[in-house]
């Protein structure tokens, strides 16, 4: 009995199907089973409609396709092309070596579907894949990722004259037009096009000094001042100066952004997600009774999450942010679905100083009590702030200033930091270096200043190893080998007290 390979996805998870069918005597008819969804069950109506206007008669027999394994969920109308091509070339044609991914129109046309792309690369990390039949409207983003060969159809007709004729795979693969920095032999990409610009800040030396170091090594960034002092000015031109990205980053990204039912530009831009205030915490982390969908955070992947008006969100949501901060990944678990998603992401915060906002405020009086303002600012749990390693007590804009740095600046300075990050062999970049790297690549030239603040502000583990990164980043910027005292002096007066 022959069987075509497909796939499905459950959460982000990619699974192997493989498609069998059965023809017996019997009273005729047509049935898919190995607990196929709403979505797969309606392929049969497509399937039908799309070989019979291709001129394929229905024998007189029972027709069973079976999905296996047969105790997985099985979704996506992208299955449509497989099960048809079994039915119409029965036993005809070796096609071991084929996935099948389309979903088909009732003229047996091959269609595109937001599945496609995730499926496939999930299958090419899993080095389970080598060839696949896919629909021509898909090819310019499958294009993008390497070492497989791609067999674009735009019918059903084609795709069984494909298989006949022994077919030459597409061979021009998609390039990433983005510019290129190589590193011990691997590209990184990025962007240089700025639609906002530093130059547009006047003044907030400090908070933009702040913003260089958090883009540079991926630190978190809580930004406190009065209303219109440029909080959120900052964060969007923040997310212009990321570091570049590798090929696999891009393709990972893009794959979140098809889950999400977006349609990536493939530019080498990472991500910036900024929920409101007022999302819920499904819609921020994720989740769903039976089929776990994507949320906000997971679409931060590799990018940055900001959340303007911090204290105003949910105070669950706020407490839920501490995993995936300190792990970069989230765990969803349903009685039906336990899925895991990677979160690693540059966590940017904007808020007030009080309900008012005018606490910091020369001119204008605070309104709030004492306890209004306790009770605002408690609102943020001390762990949730230990995983923030950047404050900055933002100034009030005065008439007098003036802008003092690009965008185009402040990323040339990323970039010179990125490359002695990545030329000391490391893999991740400093704000997310593990325990043992940070003790491997946080070399200090003294320490005497770190241990005098330990002694006189009580510090946590955590703290230290932030001032640690930090400090790792501010010697990079300066193109110092170790971390020197002025280094850990400037790391430590970014620590909020």
């Amino acid at each position: 009995m022959k069987i075509l390979k497909s796939a499905t996805i459950d959460g982000n998870k990619v699974l192997e199907i493989g498609i069998e069918g059965s023809f017996t005597r019997g009273l005729p008819g047509f049935s898919i089973v190995g607990l196929a969804s709403n979505s797969v069950q309606e392929a049969r109506e497509r399937v039908k409609s799309a070989l019979l206007t291709n001129g394929f008669k229905f024998p007189p027999l029972k027709i069973t396709i079976n999905l296996s394994p047969s105790g997985i969920k099985k979704n996506g109308t992208h299955l449509d092309l497989a099960i048809a091509l079994l039915i119409a070339t029965k036993d005809e044609m070796q096609t071991s070596d084929f996935y099948f991914f389309g979903e088909l129109g009732l003229g047996g046309e091959v269609k595109h579907t937001n599945d496609i792309f995730p499926i496939i690369l999930g299958l090419k990390e899993k080095e389970e894949i080598a060839k696949a039949v896919v629909p021509k409207a898909s090819l310019p983003y499958l294009a993008m990722i390497p070492e497989i060969e791609l067999y674009p159809v735009e019918t059903l007709q084609d795709a069984i004259e494909l298989l006949e004729n022994k077919p030459e795979p597409h061979t021009q693969k998609q390039q990433i037009s983005s510019k290129v920095l190589d590193i011990n032999n691997v590209s990184y990409y990025y962007e240089s096009d700025f639609a906002f610009d530093f130059y547009d800040v006047k003044g907030q030396a400090r908070a933009k000094r702040a913003a260089l170091i958090a883009a540079s090594g991926m630190h978190n960034l809580l930004l406190e001042g009065s209303p219109g002092c440029g909080k959120s000015m900052i964060a969007k031109r923040l997310a212009h100066i990321l570091p570049p990205l590798t090929q696999n980053e891009l393709l990972s990204i893009a794959k979140n952004s098809f889950l999400d039912g977006k349609e990536p530009d493939f530019r080498a831009k990472r991500p910036m997600v900024s929920p409101h205030n007022s999302a819920s915490k499904a819609s921020l982390f994720g989740g769903g009774s039976t089929n776990a969908r994507i949320g906000e955070v997971a679409n931060a992947h590799l990018g940055m999450l900001f959340f303007d008006e911090l204290p105003h969100f949910q105070k669950a949501s706020l407490e839920s942010l501490r995993e995936p901060l300190q792990d970069r990944t989230i765990h969803i678990s349903r009685v039906n679905n336990k899925i895991r998603y990677e979160t690693d992401f540059l966590f940017c915060a904007a808020m007030n100083p009080c309900p008012c906002g005018n606490l910091f405020s020369a001119h204008k009086q605070c309104r709030c009590s004492d306890l209004e303002v306790k009770r605002y600012k408690s609102r943020i749990s001390q762990p949730l702030l230990d995983r923030i390693e950047l404050y900055v007590a933002m100034e009030e804009v005065l008439p007098g200033d003036k802008a003092d740095i690009s965008s185009a600046q402040m990323q040339q300075q990323m970039l010179d930091a990125f490359k002695r990050q990545k030329q000391r062999g490391q893999r991740q970049l400093n704000g997310k270096l593990e325990e043992a790297q940070i003790e491997q690549f946080c070399e200090m030239e003294d320490d005497s200043v770190l241990l005098q603040a330990i002694e006189r502000f009580g510090l946590s583990h955590r703290s230290v190893n932030n001032i640690k990164k930090v400090a790792r980043t501010i010697a990079d910027l300066e193109g110092s080998e170790a971390i020197g005292k002025k280094h850990l002096l400037e790391a430590l007066s970014f620590r909020k007290r």
